[in-house]
Formats: structure tokens, C-alpha cells, sequence
């Protein structure tokens, strides 16, 4: 098959052992994103198979109507970039398997490494040492502040273990049935969502970005948080509402955002009021960004690629498209 991969941008994939995987297969590997959709046709005008790098591009009704040789996209987990429907009328099959017992430690890590980051200071202190201005000023210990974890998940629970390394509460909330889930395992909620970001020192984000969740952490809750408080997002920025965590960091509440996730990727405007805000902590988009997870993803959607050329698919999102 025909298979094209977007958005390596590291070209990173060819170096994975799993990549032996499409040895069968006339392979073109995009190492830089393009979001015009001409381009993408253009692109992609040969391309029987589709490999996705998780939502970097979307995949809409006017690109696969234009793209009249594809049969496949593979990918890994949740699709909100992806039109399903259109993919099932221009008879194009989405492969996606949904991981259901493992954790992503390389978004928990990153999540920890961003609270570290935030609450010793480590950025500016090394921006001030290598100016040669030495200290900065001094951080926070870890051990006997609070952090509240919000969304009662594998990752969420990661991260719980590793603040309790530390000496940290741990406070939670979630949706009701993750804090009735919470509750049964002998955890601490918080006892209101007010209460939740005004007493956390720390407020990490760990939710899957659905439309219930979109914008479910608005402007008045950061409000809530205290002025010395960090706000943590390794999860997606589509989670809070448009515009706030800005407005929170120029009104100080929260003092600090430690954040992987911006809602325009990838950032590369430097002048960007959000991107170049003092008080903001920031990387791009790597919380899951390790060899070791790319190994564990690119081998099960290669997998789903050659499931689908020896007419077997698997992990099937719309199987209408292949009984019929």
C-alpha cells in the first residue's frame, strides 16, 4: 500500500524498530505539518493508507472528499480531530486502538517535571545563572503543600504516586462518577469545586479532551486559585475556556501556568501574549513525546495498517465501511 505518515517532525520514526513494520509498503514519511488543505490534497493525492500523529492534523469532510484513493487511517486512541461520518461516506475505514490498561508515564513524568519546574523556579534560575546574575530568588518545598488532581484517571493516579514521594496532599475532583470512584477507593475529594482550586498549591489537569469536557475549566475557576498557586495542563488546552488561563496570569490567579499544551500548534509565534507571558512555564506538546511511548503507538498502528493489506482490520471505529 501507498502509506503516508504526517507530522513526524523529528523524523522520528524511521529510527523506531517498530517502522520495520511497513518494510512491505511504499512508505512517505511528512516531517513538517501543513494545515492549508490544498497542500494536504497535494500531498496526499496518492495516499491509499493515512498514518496520524494523535491530533496534530485534522482530518475533515472537504479533505477526504478530495482525496478519492484513500481506504485507510490509522491511528492510536481518540479521534475528535477526525470526521467519522465523512470518513464512512467516501468509504475510507479509521482504524484506532484504544489503549484500556496501560498508563502513559511519559505524560505523568512530564507532568511532575512541569510541577517541579514551576514551584523550584528552575527556568528563570537557570536563565539568571547562565546571564550571569546567579540567584533569582528562592522556590517552594513540595513536602506538606496540597495538590489537587483533577479527572480520576491512569495518568492522574501517576502523578498522585509521585506526589506522595514528595510529601504532598493529594485532593481530587472530577465528574461525579469519578468522584463517587474516587470516594470508594478511600481518596480525598475536595469538598467543592470552589473549594478544590482555591486551597490546592498545585492544580494539575488530566482529561480527555470530549465535548462535555471542552472549556470545563473557565476563567472563574482559576480565579479561585491563590496567588502563589500553579496551574499545571499536560492534557489538552481545549479543556479550559477561551481565552482564560491568559486572563488569570495577567490578573494573578493562578502566579504561575506549567503548560505542554497550547490551543494553536504548533507555537512558533515568539511575540505571543499567552507563549511569551512572564509567569508562564512551558513546553511544546511532549508530554507523550518519548521513544519509548512512540515504540508502544507506531506499533500498533502499524499493526492496524497491515491488518487492513492482508484484509483482516482490526481496531475498527467505522466497520460499516468493510462489511459493506
Amino acid at each position: 500500500m501507498k502509506v503516508h505518515i504526517l507530522d513526524d517532525w523529528f523524523d522520528t520514526l524511521r529510527g523506531l524498530p517498530c517502522f520495520a513494520k511497513l518494510a512491505g509498503h511504499d512508505v512517505t514519511v511528512w516531517t513538517d505539518h501543513a494545515s492549508d488543505i490544498d497542500t494536504l490534497v497535494d500531498r496526499l493525492s496518492d495516499a491509499e493508507a493515512l498514518v496520524l500523529f494523535r491530533e496534530r492534523t485534522k482530518v475533515t469532510r472537504e479533505l477526504l472528499e478530495r482525496l478519492p484513493n484513500l481506504r485507510l487511517i490509522s491511528q492510536r486512541n481518540v479521534y475528535p480531530h477526525i470526521d467519522v461520518e465523512a470518513c464512512t461516506d467516501q468509504n475510507v475505514l479509521l482504524s484506532s486502538m484504544i489503549p484500556s490498561g496501560s498508563t502513559n508515564y511519559a505524560a505523568a513524568e512530564l507532568t511532575w517535571a512541569l510541577i517541579m519546574a514551576a514551584m523550584r523556579q528552575i527556568p528563570a534560575q537557570m536563565a539568571s545563572t547562565k546571564a550571569g546574575k546567579w540567584q533569582m530568588g528562592v522556590g517552594k518545598t513540595l513536602n506538606g503543600r496540597r495538590l489537587g488532581l483533577y479527572g480520576y484517571g491512569r495518568i492522574a493516579k501517576a502523578v498522585e504516586g509521585y506526589a506522595k514521594a514528595f510529601g504532598m496532599e493529594v485532593v481530587w475532583w472530577a465528574s461525579e462518577d469519578g468522584r463517587a470512584r474516587a470516594l470508594a477507593d478511600g481518596a480525598t475529594v475536595a469538598a467543592s469545586r470552589e473549594a478544590f482550586f482555591a486551597e490546592s498549591d498545585v492544580v494539575s489537569v488530566h482529561l480527555r479532551l470530549k465535548a462535555e469536557t471542552r472549556g470545563i475549566i473557565t476563567a472563574q475557576d482559576l480565579s479561585q486559585m491563590g496567588q502563589d498557586a500553579v496551574f499545571v495542563n499536560t492534557s489538552r488546552a481545549g479543556l479550559l475556556e477561551p481565552g482564560a488561563l491568559l486572563g488569570a496570569l495577567n490578573a494573578g490567579r493562578p502566579g504561575t501556568a506549567a503548560i505542554d499544551v497550547f490551543d494553536t500548534e504548533p507555537m512558533t509565534d515568539p511575540s505571543d501574549p499567552l507563549l511569551s507571558h512572564p509567569n508562564l512555564i512551558c513546553t511544546p506538546h511532549i508530554g507523550f513525546v518519548t521513544e519509548d511511548e512512540f515504540e508502544v503507538q507506531f506499533s500498533d498502528i502499524f499493526d492496524q495498517v497491515n491488518a487492513y493489506a492482508e484484509g483482516a482490520p482490526i481496531h475498527m471505529i467505522n466497520p460499516e465501511v468493510w462489511t459493506s
